[in-house]
């Protein structure tokens, strides 16, 4: 008894100091409204609960913190009547904008009508995200949203996670157009691939197709990059893989890479795959095709080695000049002295890039007096440079050996941007190329010239082995002239003997001759079957009388005679 007494007792001191303990705790902050929808509405305490009354109609909503959203304020701001800034849907009205709009006279007018459309107003902003490669971020920039409240106040700017959405979209869009062009495309394509490691070493591939569409445009677009594994050829070719197989495409024609090894591996396993999928031409015969513009890197990289004594001079010379501000200003004001005009400036090379010292060669030619006026300004220019590589500034002698190398290096570099080009067709050039570069080496290996001499048979070593051994070329590039109605197969012929031996000469003109007719009898057999299926699709029509029948089937003969009958390609392309 005296036990519960105690416990009764006890409680109430315990409870008196609950209470004192609420009294005494601080009270919460009311957080304050983040959300922009409050600069329409007035919040206001009822007897009911909070309520939202707008500013423009007087509406009530319901909106306490824990049973209601904004959305419902949002929607009704859309459609306010009220609110001055506002065209409801429903309504046909449309505000004019002092827009060029193009009229059927070809004149333009003034003025335009635009109606006001959030969801358009999202697709542009997702698109210019996309378009100038901006981070998702920037749509939450205080800049920007007061931008847009200035241009548009009725538009709500959406949060990154939106945007990053809306740009997904966008792509799924464009990826879905893109696959219905390629699935109706008349044409096969061709694909180009290329891997590197970045900073951070990670591995990347891209791969890009290239297609003729039903209209006769030329057509390029990037269908992949992704991380891979590893540079490793099988690695290369199963990515290749997944990515055709994701975009639904087998009419592969050929394959463009560079001259790596791994690419070797990947394209025998690409190879495998679509002979597997019995989409091949030939089995795959054409499908490797060795860059061009690579191999020519490789044969000009492979002459520079002999590096020339005054190549070396001019180079210490622009690397003096662009090391200080100061003696840059200096080389500027003996440009004006001297007279020069030209809008080139001094840049240095790098050594891995060829193209990079013919830019640095063209670039200093053109300031030569310049160079030698500021010789003569700054004394520290001779001393410094006769203790560097090169020994010395550059003389007259160095200057024209300097303006030979760089005329050398034009061609290339001049061959190199023909055939890069991706927006107009290049195929047609490369054999072109491949004889001009060949006639070149020849002629330089017999110059008087010991330096250019013993570059030219550098160069030539590396030409023979790609180009050089018949096994190793790709015979679209003959083709491609064969096909062209102003040279045709006697030209190829009469030029492969020009720049080849008569033994590699004879092998490739047999070969072409062999892989003309075979490409031939590969693309006559797949539109024989579609005229065999046409004309018995035709006899079977019971539409017609007995003597539009007989008539029928004496065409139809004659159209699978001349099917099955026809004369050799060579001769009747080779005839005039």
């Amino acid at each position: 008894m005296s036990t519960n007494m105690d416990n009764v007792e006890g409680n109430v001191p315990i409870e008196e100091h609950e209470s004192d303990n609420e009294k005494s705790k601080p009270k919460r902050k009311r957080m304050k409204d983040r959300s922009e929808v409050w600069e329409h509405f007035i919040k206001e305490e009822t007897h009911t609960g909070m309520e939202a009354r707008c500013k423009y109609c007087g509406m009530r909503y319901k909106c306490g913190t824990k049973r209601n959203g904004t959305s419902p304020l949002w929607a009704h701001i859309n459609r306010c009547r009220k609110y001055p800034y506002n065209t409801p849907k429903e309504s046909k009205q449309s505000l004019l904008s002092f827009k060029s709009n193009k009229i059927e006279s070809g004149c333009t007018s003034g003025l335009s009508y635009v109606k006001y459309d959030p969801t358009v107003i999202r697709k542009a902003l997702s698109e210019m995200v996309i378009v100038d490669e901006l981070p998702f971020k920037f749509v939450e920039g205080v800049g920007f949203k007061k931008f847009c409240n200035v241009m548009e106040p009725r538009f709500h700017v959406p949060s990154r996670i939106t945007v990053a959405k809306d740009c997904y979209e966008t792509f799924l869009t464009q990826k879905r157009k893109l696959k219905l062009v390629l699935k109706n495309c008349n044409s096969r394509v061709s694909l180009t691939t290329d891997t590197w490691t970045s900073i951070q070493q990670i591995n990347y591939m891209c791969l890009t197709v290239h297609f003729v569409d039903n209209d006769w445009n030329l057509q390029k677009r990037i269908l992949n990059f992704c991380p891979i594994s590893s540079h490793k050829g099988e690695e290369i070719g199963k990515e290749i893989e997944k990515c055709l197989l994701d975009w639904e495409l087998e009419k592969v024609f050929c394959i463009t890479v560079d001259n790596a090894s791994s690419n070797d591996t990947a394209i025998g396993y690409m190879r495998r795959k679509i002979n597997g999928w019995k989409a091949g031409v030939l089995k795959g015969r054409f499908l490797h095709m060795r860059c061009v513009a690579h191999i020519v890197n490789l044969v000009v990289s492979d002459g520079l080695k002999i590096v020339n004594e005054s190549i070396t001079r001019v180079r210490q010379a622009v690397r003096f000049i662009k090391q200080s501000p100061s003696r840059l200003v200096r080389f500027k004001k003996c440009v004006v002295e001297e007279k020069i005009n030209s809008k080139k400036l001094l840049c240095l090379d790098v050594p891995t890039r060829w193209n990079s010292t013919f830019l640095m060669l063209d670039a200093a030619l053109v300031f030569e007096y310049a160079f030698e006026r500021y010789s003569e300004e700054d004394p520290h220019y001779v001393i410094e440079l006769n203790e560097r590589e090169g020994k010395g500034c550059p003389t007259s002698e160095d200057w024209e050996t300097v303006r030979r190398f760089s005329e050398f290096l034009q061609v290339f570099y001049d061959l190199t941007l023909r055939v890069s080009g991706s927006l107009h067709v290049t195929s047609n050039l490369f054999f072109h190329e491949l004889v001009s570069v060949a006639v070149l080496l020849k002629d330089l290996m017999t110059n008087d010239d010991v330096e250019m001499c013993l570059m030219a048979t550098k160069m030539k070593e590396k030409y023979d082995k790609y180009w050089g051994d018949p096994e190793k070329i790709n015979m679209l590039i003959f083709i491609a002239v064969v096909l062209d109605p102003r040279y045709k197969l006697d030209y190829v012929e009469w030029m492969l003997i020009e720049i080849y031996d008569s033994k590699h000469a004879f092998v490739l003109v047999n070969n072409l001759k062999e892989s003309l007719n075979a490409l031939y009898e590969e693309y006559r057999g797949s539109s024989g079957d579609v005229i065999r299926e046409e004309v018995s699709s035709s006899m079977d029509s019971s539409q017609f009388s007995p003597k539009q029948k007989k008539l029928q089937i004496i065409s139809s003969k004659e159209i699978l005679s001349s099917v099955r009958e026809p004369k050799p390609v060579l001769e009747i392309w080779s005839a005039d």
